[in-house]
């Protein structure tokens, strides 16, 4: 650039950008990805995917993902198809994979149509074994990266808040009837709201202090108003998810016991009142029935005909109690089973000491009394994350497993499962939740290939590379919406960087899934996938762009968008030029002496007047898109 005086004369031709200044481009991600590593996707709403694959290898797609998202347009694809599919890809170079269709791995009904059944996550299980069957056909030589949803139920859902991670929605689960409630941070106004004073939270540091300072306030030692302060009234009680799970499950246990008191209760209101009418049938502190003494006494036949109404009622009761006592055993902790044995054991003693009328009474009122105790409430309603990992994970272990054998069986490649995560709203949508599913997954497959006679050390090689996880930048993205921000995202993409096997790479602006090219939102893929570098091992992972919102409003394909937005190099042996310097290098940026010395620098600066631009007063006209034609640089 020359200054004379006021007037500056800077650079008059349009010329190119050097590889050796590669970050050129809006579209450019900052990330530089070779063609052969980024693939597409076929359509997956339809079964035709012999013609998807061909549509794509015309266009010179390397990875190729094949899949139909609904099961039963999955199962509308010929066996044929897949040995076509294999056979057009050795044919052109071309690497496949799968992406399984939507089928829930834990076996819960999102729509809550019917309670959750073992048999439900068996049937899970079965589809995607049969998927995952099917995919060796499509390759003799590589292992077939096979993409399968975490999950396609609702889940827990975080925000940012201050800079910190937090709760901001939990899905819980009911464990036997699979009844999801939503729970979210809510305020409550009560006209009583105690809260712990400072100075006495601080002294709560073990449960050993905290039984201290009840046995204190029981024997009247400290008063309520020496432990509690009071919220003001427009403060309000701040509920967290955490807390409104705990009174769910207090409350649910609450009402259990109170319905069956309430049999209980009208069964002694019948006893008290005949006590002293069936003395007479009263033996040895037993209750007799003695027709003879009955029949003479009409009042005696109606006190013992209430008698029967009572049994009745005890009965009743009775069944009730053992599936209340059923249900804290089943879903009860260790801690809690050991004392649960020792009421069993007192509740038999007492049963047998009397088996009367009254006798049973008593026993099941102490039961009943020991049962209401808080301590004794089962955790019915669990964070569904929590119930969903252990089915789900035995569902990826055992079709894992059974890939292996399959695979062993047949003298194939053995089938890659990778779970993908999900966007927010969904269950295992955070790093965290997807690397326990993954270790569970991973340990469970352990499991069963040691019971098969296995070595550990093979199961866990094994597990590893079979079981791992197909990263979508784009669902990742998705928590932008709740106050989450590009340095976010890179710690959940810590958590999970060491599972990475497969990746999504797809655009959007943080709201909605909407399948962008890269380049045309905000997700931050320069830093996700240095991270992946960094943390794990993406060497030669294959790339998939999910584009189909693209595709589906403008009707192109976005390859060349893709290869820009990646910053492919131009040719195969991996170096500059690159495609999102595709504009200079149409322009003929590397006529003449090169990019360094083009020629247009001699025309304009070493010759008169005349060749200078007509706006400058010369004869040459500007060219199509320089600075010179009245437009703005392309």
């Amino acid at each position: 650039m020359t200054k004379k005086g006021d007037y500056e004369i800077g650079n008059i031709y349009q010329g190119g950008y050097s590889s050796l200044n590669p970050s050129y481009g809006s579209i450019f991600t900052g990330y530089h990805v070779s063609a052969g590593e980024l693939g597409a996707p076929t359509k997956p709403d339809t079964a035709n995917q012999i013609q998807q694959v061909n549509l794509l290898l015309n266009q010179g797609i390397i990875p190729i993902e094949v899949g139909a998202l609904q099961p039963e347009t999955f199962d509308q694809i010929p066996k044929q198809h897949f040995r076509e599919i294999n056979r057009m890809a050795k044919l052109t170079g071309a690497k496949i994979s799968l992406h399984a269709p939507l089928i829930e791995p834990s076996g819960i009904d999102g729509e809550q149509r019917r309670p959750w059944d073992e048999s439900y996550r068996e049937l899970a299980e079965k589809q995607l074994s049969d998927v995952v069957k099917r995919s060796m056909e499509l390759s003799d030589k590589e292992s077939i990266p096979i993409t399968i949803h975490s999950s396609n139920i609702p889940g827990t859902e975080y925000k940012i808040v201050d800079g910190k991670k937090v709760m901001d929605r939990m899905v819980a689960i009911n464990r036997e009837s699979g009844k999801m409630v939503p729970l979210e941070e809510e305020r409550l106004y009560y006209p009583d709201m105690p809260i712990l004073k400072p100075e006495i939270e601080k002294m709560l540091k073990t449960e050993k202090d905290e039984r201290a300072l009840s046995k204190k306030f029981s024997s009247g030692e400290i008063k309520r108003a020496d432990i509690y302060g009071q919220i003001p009234l427009e403060e309000g009680k701040l509920k967290t998810p955490q807390s409104r799970l705990l009174n769910i499950n207090l409350t649910e246990w609450d009402n259990s016991i109170s319905q069956v008191l309430f049999n209980k209760e009208r069964a002694d209101e019948i006893l008290q009142q005949n006590t002293e009418l069936l003395k007479p049938l009263m033996q040895n502190g037993k209750l007799q029935f003695n027709e003879e003494i009955i029949k003479k006494s009409p009042q005696l036949w109606n006190a013992y005909s209430h008698l029967q109404n009572a049994e009745a009622y005890l009965d009743d009761t009775n069944q009730h109690v053992q599936g209340i006592f059923h249900k804290a055993y089943k879903y009860g902790s260790e801690k809690q089973k050991k004392e649960l044995a020792k009421l069993a054991t007192k509740f038999r003693d007492d049963l047998t000491k009397d088996e009367s009328p009254f006798g049973q009474s008593n026993a099941l009122q102490s039961l009943i009394h020991q049962l209401k105790k808080q301590e004794f409430a089962p955790n019915m309603y669990v964070p569904i994350e929590d119930f969903a990992v252990d089915n789900s994970s035995k569902t990826f272990a055992n079709v894992a497993f059974e890939a292996y054998q399959e695979a062993k069986k047949e003298n194939k490649p053995i089938p890659i499962i990778n779970i993908e995560n999900l966007y927010p709203g969904m269950t295992f949508s955070s790093g965290e939740q997807m690397s326990k599913l993954i270790l569970e997954s991973r340990k469970k497959f352990v499991e069963k290939a040691k019971s098969k006679g296995m070595s550990e050390s093979e199961a866990k090689k094994q597990a590893e590379k079979i079981i791992g996880m197909t990263l979508d930048v784009g669902h990742l993205n998705i928590y932008k919406k709740k106050g989450f921000e590009d340095k976010d995202l890179i710690k959940e993409v810590k958590q999970i960087a060491k599972y990475v096997k497969h990746i999504h790479l797809t655009d959007n602006f943080g709201y909605s899934d909407s399948h962008l090219p890269p380049g045309m939102g905000n997700v931050p893929f320069k830093e996700i996938l240095k991270k992946l570098e960094k943390e794990g091992d993406i060497e030669g992972v294959r790339k998939i762009v999910e584009a189909g919102g693209w595709v589906q409003h403008f009707q192109t394909s976005p390859l060349s968008y893709t290869l820009e937005g990646m910053g492919s190099p131009v040719y195969s042996e991996g170096v500059g030029p690159y495609w999102n310097q595709a504009i200079g290098l149409q322009q003929g940026y590397f006529g003449g002496g090169g990019m360094f010395l083009p020629n247009i620098n001699y025309e304009t600066f070493g010759a008169g007047f005349s060749q200078l631009p007509v706006e400058l007063g010369g004869q040459r006209g500007g060219a199509q898109g320089s600075r010179m034609s009245g437009r703005g640089m392309e």
